[in-house]
Formats: structure tokens, C-alpha cells, sequence
């Protein structure tokens, strides 16, 4: 296997998201019943034979920092290599809090001096994908080039979300765009990249550069530098918005997904919880559907995912969504199309994701517009209460939040942000 060390951004927040990440960083937020986003690039790193391991964070780090711990679930705590949570610091010769990835990563440059490897493998920590590094590795070496980026295509109609990459001969990267507004190229950035640890270094301390995908490769592809292409033909999501991380959540209930979570030779570590296994009552009702260790069910959940210990009263319907951890669906609730985070209490009766009215939502009109409501961690709905459409109800949020009203409107915004 060639040698490298990876280097996982893990460090920001989604405003797209929205209340996901008003009490995490992006890279915590949970997948998939069991899993956490920052499990796929730990997974496949360690899966690829890669144990040396930096994860760099910044905002909201807590739920993060217990997650990875010292590594254990993912045979990282060693005494050589392992994983490294870099923490953010002020001071020193960069001053304020870090700007951006590449930002990042200069102020960490110390611990990559210190590294034997030649190769710095840089992963984004907010991506869903199964991949074995090796293969991009030994092209990168065998072709001798300073810099290779991974790339897949993608929807014309979302060029605007990526990077976007236009090639030459040999694979050969002549042309990188950051998110344009329009684009005939449909090539994007993965947000993987393998460098030549040299250039890296080199290239950090020459410049001020803040963000690999809008300074970094624009930068290097307008140099005489041999920046060249990967083409991964797996599967992959960016889960950055709302409606991207619903339906990636969607896609593992085909009869045949595209992201296999079953397959014994490519497992998916995560640090799990010691829960009881998952218990359906004599009138639970359930298809289609992933239930986590520790739940509870006794009524209907259709086409949804559950993580570890929630509870479905009798009665209690959940259709098309993901609730997370502990949250609770008391006896005659109704749950249709939403994504209900960790420890939220929905009330008997109460009906949360209502009607047809697809008002998008006042604060994120451009990402909350098919009809997803959303619950924030720790939030009570009350008895009887009422939800629309594309409603965002923020952390914590409990009676007083509500105000007398039984009914909210599609698109509102309950409660307040805490980020």
C-alpha cells in the first residue's frame, strides 16, 4: 500500500442544514440510524488501509470530540499514527479563529512536518460515500502528479452546489470553477484531494490562501502544475442541505441501495451505544423502514429511519422521516415527511408536517420548499398542536415557544436559533 496520512475538515456548520447544526458540527450530525456523518471518511480511511488519521474541528466540537473519543471503534488508538482531534487556537503568527479549510490546515502545518509519509490525503468530513482510497493513490503516484483531485458528475441543474472541473488530455484538470451560478460542465469535486506533501506545505506558506475548492486548485490549475482527475464511479452525497441529507437518508430504504451499509468487507465503524435490541409491539405496524437498536414501537412507521431509542406509542403514525435518538411519538401523533432531531417530545395528537400548503419556509426559502419540517433537538410539540408544511422549529423549543396558537402555518419558524 503507498504511504499517506489523511486530514478530514471537520471543522464548520451548515446554515443549510439549519437546526442539524445549531447544536453540532456538520461532520456529527447522525446518518442512517446509527451512524454519524464523520464515520464514512473515518471508515474509509482505516478500510484503506490509512491509520494515520487528523481530524481538524472548529465549530461546536463537543458532540464530535465524545463521538471520535480516542478512536477506538475504528482501530485508530495506537500509539503510532492513530486519530488526531487538531482543535482550533487563537495566537500565534495567524491571529483570529481559522477562515476556511486550507486556513486549517496552514495553521496545522506543524503536525505535517512532523509526518513520514510523502502524501497528504485531505477529506471533507461532511460527505456520504464508501470508498477505497488506494486505487486514487497509486494513480496519483504512478503519474507523478502534484495534486489529484476526485470527481464524479453530477445533476446539471446542481453544478451550482460544487466545485466544477474541466478537463484536458490524460485527465489532466485545465479549468476549476467554485460553485458557479451556471456551468456546461457537469464534472464536480468530490472535496477529495491527494497532494504531494512538499507542494502542500510549500504552497500554504507562499499564500494567504483561505479554501482548497474557491483559492487553493484554481491556483494550482492556473500554474504549470500537473493537477489531474480521479473519476469515482460509486456512490456519493453531499448532505450540506436539508433536502440533500433527507434524501440520502431515503435512498438506504430501496430494495437495492446504492450505498450497501451490508457488506462485511467494507463495514462502517461508528461508536455505538449499549441498547437493548429494537422491540415491536403487538399492534406495531412497520415497512420499509430502518429501526436502530433500543426502539420502541407500537405504533405505524412507514418509510422511515429510526435511530437508537426512540418510542412510537400506539396509535402513533410516522411516515417518510428520520427521528433521531430518543425522541419520543406519543399516542396519536401524527409525523409525515420531517426530520425530528435528538430527544424531541411530540405530544399526543399533535400532527407535525400537515396539508398540502408547500409555502416554503421565510428564512430558507431556497432550501425548505418540498414540504420537510423540521423538529430541533430537545423540543417539545404540544398536545394537539398543529404543523405545516417546510416549519422549522429551533432547539429546545417548548410550550411558551408555541404561544396559544394550536395551528402553524406552512413555512414558519418556531422558537430561536441557537447558533
Amino acid at each position: 500500500m503507498a504511504s499517506a496520512f489523511a486530514m478530514i475538515m471537520a471543522g464548520g456548520f451548515s446554515a443549510d442544514l439549519s437546526v442539524l447544526t445549531e447544536t453540532r458540527a456538520e461532520a456529527a450530525v447522525p446518518f442512517g440510524g446509527k451512524f454519524r456523518i464523520i464515520d464514512f471518511p473515518l471508515s474509509n480511511c482505516v478500510n484503506s488501509g490509512i491509520f494515520n488519521v487528523a481530524v481538524l474541528t472548529q465549530y461546536k466540537p463537543r458532540s464530535l470530540n465524545d463521538h471520535i473519543g480516542i478512536g477506538k471503534p475504528w482501530d485508530l488508538d495506537r500509539a503510532q499514527g492513530g486519530v488526531r482531534l487538531l482543535q482550533p487556537y487563537q495566537g500565534g503568527p495567524y491571529g483570529d479563529w481559522q477562515k476556511g479549510t486550507a486556513d486549517a490546515v496552514r495553521r496545522n502545518l506543524d503536525f505535517v512536518l512532523q509526518q513520514d509519509a510523502e502524501h497528504v490525503l485531505v477529506l471533507a468530513g461532511d460527505h456520504i460515500y464508501l470508498m477505497n482510497y488506494q486505487p486514487m493513490l497509486r494513480e496519483h503516484i504512478q503519474s507523478g502528479a502534484d495534486l489529484t483531485v476526485a470527481v464524479r458528475r453530477v445533476s446539471p441543474h446542481e453544478t451550482h452546489r460544487y466545485g466544477i472541473v474541466t478537463l484536458g488530455a490524460e485527465e489532466r484538470i485545465v479549468g476549476f470553477q467554485e460553485k458557479p451560478r451556471r456551468s456546461r460542465e457537469t464534472l464536480a469535486s468530490m472535496g477529495i484531494y491527494i497532494f504531494r506533501r512538499s507542494l502542500l506545505v510549500e504552497t500554504l506558506q507562499a499564500q494567504d490562501y483561505l479554501d482548497f475548492g474557491r483559492d487553493v486548485l484554481p491556483a494550482l490549475v492556473a500554474q504549470p502544475r500537473l493537477v489531474r482527475a480521479y473519476a469515482f464511479p460509486g456512490y456519493w452525497a453531499d448532505v450540506g442541505n436539508v433536502q440533500a441529507y433527507w434524501e440520502a437518508n431515503m435512498s438506504l430504504l430501496a430494495e437495492d441501495p446504492a450505498l450497501n451499509l451490508y457488506d462485511p468487507d467494507w463495514v462502517v465503524h461508528t461508536r455505538s451505544e449499549d441498547r437493548a435490541p429494537a422491540k415491536l409491539g403487538s399492534n406495531a405496524q412497520v415497512g420499509g423502514s430502518l429501526i436502530s437498536n433500543g426502539c420502541w414501537v407500537d405504533g405505524t412507521v412507514e418509510r422511515s429511519i429510526l435511530s437508537p431509542g426512540v418510542r412510537v406509542a400506539e396509535g402513533a403514525v410516522i411516515r417518510d422521516s428520520v427521528i433521531l435518538a430518543d425522541s419520543v411519538i406519543e399516542a396519536g401523533a401524527f409525523v409525515d415527511r420531517c426530520v425530528v432531531d435528538k430527544r424531541a417530545w411530540i405530544r399526543a395528537g399533535a400532527r407535525v408536517g400537515d396539508g398540502d400548503d408547500n409555502t416554503a419556509n421565510k428564512r430558507l426559502p431556497e432550501v425548505l420548499n418540498t414540504g420537510l419540517t423540521l423538529v430541533g433537538e430537545g423540543s417539545l410539540i404540544p398536545e394537539g398542536m398543529v404543523l405545516g408544511r417546510n416549519v422549522v422549529v429551533h432547539p429546545l423549543s417548548d410550550e411558551k415557544a408555541f404561544g396559544k396558537d394550536k395551528k402553524i402555518g406552512s413555512g414558519a419558524d418556531v422558537g430561536v436559533s441557537l447558533r
